[in-house]
């Protein structure tokens, strides 16, 4: 829930740089993975992060998600999954993410974190069957991502079991990007343009679709 900077206290100026610098702690400390119990009293008691329009704001676990999967805080990850299993996969605020989508499990297969893609396909599975589908079929924004969804994404990429697991959680192998491909077309071209280079893989996703 942000609040105003006014509220928080001084000149706007002076507040934006005191959230820079808390926001750069806690990203140093997920990043030098210290202990879940510190990360967690850092994110709710201690940092802030700036936003439009003169707001600051507690980091929410879906932000702090984001973190844990770039910097692969496996405990972490897992701690947030297990005790906020659906605001962990909420959509984060637009500093994080300039579509308003949750990005998590692009982010899992973009850094192929496939044991926290595996919780975070868990966590989907105890969704409502229409918030399950706008979290496994998700496409990102045309302008950044390409309309692509994770599946996509894990063609492109060539990450076979990132694949193998967004299919067998029920991911829909059809849908196409902003170019009209679908995640198989994504493969073949990877598969055409350099067909000498971890050729294994790509048979291996090839397989899988």
């Amino acid at each position: 829930m942000p609040w105003s900077v006014r509220w928080v206290g001084g000149c706007g100026a002076q507040s934006q740089k005191q959230c820079k610098k808390s926001s750069f702690a806690f990203y140093q400390a997920v990043r030098d993975l210290l202990p879940v119990w510190f990360l967690e009293d850092m994110r709710t008691m201690e940092v802030f992060h700036w936003e439009d329009g003169g707001k600051v704001s507690v980091y929410s676990p879906s932000e702090a998600l984001l973190y844990a999967l770039v910097h692969d805080h496996q405990p972490y990850a897992r701690h947030l999954l297990t005790k906020f299993p659906q605001s962990a996969l909420a959509v984060p605020s637009q500093s994080f993410s300039c579509c308003q989508s949750a990005p998590h499990l692009a982010m899992a297969v973009r850094y192929n974190r496939v044991r926290v893609l595996f919780r975070i396909l868990k966590a989907i599975q105890t969704l409502p069957p229409g918030d399950r589908a706008a979290h496994l079929d998700r496409q990102g924004c045309s302008r950044v991502e390409g309309g692509k969804t994770a599946l996509h994404m894990a063609c492109e990429l060539v990450r076979p079991e990132c694949l193998l697991l967004l299919l067998g959680h029920g991911a829909a192998p059809c849908l196409r990007d902003s170019a009209g491909n679908t995640p198989l077309d994504t493969l073949l071209q990877q598969i055409s343009h350099m067909p000498a280079a971890n050729m294994r893989a790509k048979l291996l996703c090839l397989d899988c679709l």
